[in-house]
């Protein structure tokens, strides 16, 4: 029979707290993100592709702007990376940061589709959409993840 001590069970009782399980939700997180990934080559901008819009590298003429680079900026920091960091860590504060930024990278996408709807020659492009509603998707699963840890 093993008996922790006092100071044995506060610093796993500290590391317990600072954890979290996904569960079943990592593979819907992980998948997810690489949905995310793969929107970066289907076009964004009129035949702007995600890659381009990321790197500044899109038609001058499609008049590109600032919300959709922005959106796909942030969404690959806080989609990809900052999401990926706390599937591997598991790290409680992490996730929190990958549930809030990511509410607010989504907000900012719809902002994006809505600037690019209201310009006359290049719509939204269906990885533009995609990319939006991985973000929802991602925002929720990782405040589930928060909100489910006992």
């Amino acid at each position: 029979m093993c008996v922790l001590s006092e100071q044995e069970q506060a610093k796993e009782g500290r590391a317990l707290f600072g954890r979290v399980d996904p569960g079943a939700r990592a593979v819907v997180i992980a998948g997810v993100i690489l949905v995310l990934v793969l929107t970066s080559v289907l076009p964004w901008v009129g035949d702007a592709a995600g890659w381009q819009v990321l790197t500044g590298q899109a038609d001058p003429a499609l008049h590109v702007g600032l919300l959709p680079r922005l959106f796909s900026i942030n969404s690959t920091i806080v989609g990809v990376a900052i999401g990926a960091l706390a599937l591997a860590t598991r790290r409680w504060a992490i996730a929190w940061v990958a549930a809030l930024a990511g509410v607010v990278v989504s907000f900012e996408g719809v902002i994006a589709i809505w600037s690019r709807q209201t310009v006359p020659n290049a719509g939204p492009g269906i990885g533009l959409l995609l990319a939006v509603l991985c973000m929802v998707v991602l925002a929720v699963q990782w405040l589930k993840v928060v909100w489910s840890r006992d």
